[in-house]
Order: structure tokens, then sequence, then C-alpha cells
């Protein structure tokens, strides 16, 4: 299997792989609060094409514990699929990692429809912001509630590149409208820090923890695979674990 491309970071820093522009400064904590993002946003300078980054991907060999795995935040577990699916893909993403939104766009329409949509497999979507700007996407999409978590996701990664730019908040509003935001919602969401702090365990933990430093990061069944697999690589995990 091809090395499947990605976003890496180090875990105490902001993006160091995804088209870092010049002058872009290193080392800011990924511990926000809303003031942080409000001047950081307008500072920072998004990818906003692919790079063949040529970092090693692909299967991994790692394994962790199911039980550890499985513990959800504290701001609940947003899934697809059957719970009681044989396979269990959980997918930590940051919603400015271009390499996340290649996937989206790409191979999880397929998943779905071959095996999300059928029982096969229990989809668990995961926040791993890498800048305040990704982390302020995501707490939108749980601001929209459960039922539209997806649906904001999956406009946001449709719409990166016309956000996810050098003065992203006009843009940002202007996208989630289409969800039923309006400007006084949007402010609120991106004030609340106790959503901010839940979604920043979730980064923390899937760091420290389970080791995640690259977007998108899969666990199928607690097997590792790192980067924007394509939807064959994706059923060579997924095929042998329905046989078992």
């Amino acid at each position: 299997m091809a090395p499947a491309r990605h976003c890496h970071i180090r875990t105490e820093q902001l993006p160091t792989g995804c088209d870092q522009p010049t002058g872009f400064t290193q080392g800011i904590p990924l511990r926000s609060t809303r003031r942080q993002f409000l001047l950081t946003a307008s500072a920072l300078v998004l990818a906003a094409a692919l790079a063949d980054l040529g970092l090693p991907g692909g299967a991994q060999a790692q394994s962790v514990a199911e039980a550890e795995l499985m513990q959800p935040g504290p701001l609940g577990e947003v899934s697809m699929g059957d719970a009681k699916a044989p396979v269990t893909i959980i997918e930590y993403a940051s919603m400015t990692c271009p390499h996340c939104a290649h996937f989206a766009i790409n191979t999880f329409p397929a998943l779905k429809e071959k095996y999300i949509d059928t029982g096969k497999v229990r989809f668990i979507f995961r926040e791993f912001p890498f800048d305040p700007v990704a982390a302020g996407a995501f707490m939108l999409a749980r601001c929209a509630g459960n039922d539209k978590f997806f649906a904001v996701v999956d406009l946001l990664f449709h719409t990166q590149r016309e956000w996810a730019v050098e003065k992203p908040l006009q843009p940002l509003l202007k996208t989630v409208r289409q969800a039923g935001f309006t400007e006084e919602s949007f402010k609120a969401c991106l004030a609340n820090q106790k959503m901010l702090d839940g979604v920043e365990w979730v980064r923390n933990r899937g760091a420290e923890k389970f080791k995640v430093d690259s977007t998108p990061t899969f666990f199928i069944n607690g097997q590792i695979q790192k980067g924007a697999l394509s939807f064959e690589d994706m059923e060579k995990v997924i095929q042998p674990l329905l046989k078992t």
C-alpha cells in the first residue's frame, strides 16, 4: 500500500508540514481561548493546496487497547453507522488540513455507501485541531448539534479553500450561515469556553495517549493507519476484519 498523504505536526506546536508560509511563527501553544482564536486567526495563512510531503504513511504495526480508544470525550461521541458493526473506524482530523478534506471529498462517500450505510462499519469522527481556526471550525460543527454535525463538517471541508485564509472569520461566518447560523449564534459558539475545552481534550488525549501526530489518522479496530487513504487501500484493511 503506497504511503498516504497527511499533515504532520510536532505535538507541542502548530503544523510544520502543510505548506507553512515563510515567517510563520512556530511554537504557539495549542491551548486556546476565544480571544487567542480571534487574535491568531487573522494572522494564519493556511494551506490551500495539497502538498506531497513524502512522509511515511500507510499501514502501521501499532494497535491500541480497544477500551482505552473507545472512551468518549466530555462532549460525547459523534458517529455514523450501527453501534454493533463488526468494524469501527475512528478518524482524527483537523478542519484546516487539506489531506483531511481530500479524504472527506474523495474517499468517504464510497466508504459510507458500501460499509457504513450497510451496517458493516461504525465511523467515529474526532477533533484534532492544528490551530485556533480549526478549533473554531470544530466548535461550530458541535454547536450545530449532533443531527447536523456531519453535514457541517462536510460543508466546511468542501469550502475549506474559501475560509481557511489569512482573515477567516467573515468567510467562516458566510459558510456556516448555510447551516443556519446567525452572526449572534456564530459569536456565541466561538465564545463557549466549555466547547473549546472539550475539543482540546479530545485532541490532547489523542496526542498523549494514542500518539496521534498527523492527520488524518485512522484507528480501524484499533490498528493505526496514517494518511488520506484511498477507498481501495481502506478496503484492504476492512475486508479481512469482516471475515474474522
